[in-house]
């Protein structure tokens, strides 16, 4: 009897002690659960990539490379900006003549293609600080007597539509005149300044100035005028409204410029700091 008692005794000792380690190892696992929930949590969004549309037949500013890649002036400021605003940006080649309503119907979060801060601009979106001062200049053919803007009166002017070249020509000859002849782009006005389908083309300094000293041949020379055209100066433009990446965009620009970065990328497209570049240029 007394045998038996012992036996049972330790038989019922030994399920306590087996279930004292199951209830053991569950807590072991109930504590490792929240452990496995945290790492099933989802990964944060995916940065904003923002889409700046860009005409890509303005070299220096703007052009396609023989990759296809999107290049030049325009494109190295707005790269810059961005690494030091901290944000993404995509750029997207977009004719000039749809360009603005792509910004307005939000397909186009930026803007950067040589645009010419104007009043009438400011009213349907918003410009970022200057980044480059330009001014209208007049490609011609070196035998040409062509020696200012009021000479243009009676001969035949290639400008590309739309541009701030565009609006001094009509101004001087007339809006309704046939001697205005208008191109997609300026290097195509300038390809018919030379076959001798216009007499001249009135377009930006820096495009101008460009295309003449890598076209040596086609002996054309440069006629400046600033008592005729008022200087100008470019912005990065955004949606009307879009405080937040206008905000980003500035402080980026203000960076580039303060840390000589700005300085270096002028240099290396028109072969000196800003100054010394703007100087040459209205001799």
């Amino acid at each position: 009897m007394t045998r038996w008692t012992t036996r049972r005794f330790l038989k019922t000792a030994g399920f306590v002690a087996a279930a004292l380690v199951l209830v053991a190892c569950g807590k072991k696992e109930e504590a490792a659960a929240p452990a496995a929930s945290a790492a099933a949590a989802p990964p944060p969004p995916p940065a904003k990539v923002y889409v700046v549309g860009t005409d890509a037949a303005y070299a220096p500013f703007e052009l396609q490379n023989e990759k296809g890649e999107i290049v030049g002036f325009d494109i190295d400021v707005v790269t810059a900006i961005a690494a030091k605003a901290g944000i993404e940006v995509k750029f997207v080649n977009t004719p000039w003549e749809g360009i603005f309503n792509a910004l307005g119907q939000g397909d186009r979060d930026a803007l950067v293609s040589s645009i010419t801060i104007t009043e009438e601009r400011k009213q349907t979106m918003d410009f970022s600080a200057p980044y480059f001062d330009a001014q209208q200049l007049i490609a011609v053919k070196d035998t040409s007597k062509v020696a200012k803007f009021a000479d243009l009166k009676k001969l035949k002017v290639g400008v590309q539509t739309g541009t701030t070249g565009d609006e001094v020509v009509t101004k001087l000859l007339g809006k309704n005149s046939t001697n205005i002849k208008r191109f997609e782009s300026t290097p195509l006005a300038l390809k018919e300044l030379q076959s001798g389908g216009v007499d001249a083309v009135v377009a930006d300094n820096g495009v101008v100035i460009h295309y003449v000293a890598n076209n040596p041949a086609d002996k054309f020379k440069t006629v400046a005028d600033n008592t005729s055209f008022a200087p100008e100066q470019y912005g990065i433009a955004v949606k009307k409204g879009n405080a937040e990446l206008l905000e980003k965009i500035n402080k980026g620009l203000a960076d580039i410029k303060a840390d000589g970065t700005y300085d270096k990328i002028y240099a290396q497209y028109f072969g000196a700091a800003p100054a010394a570049a703007e100087a040459a240029a209205s001799k």
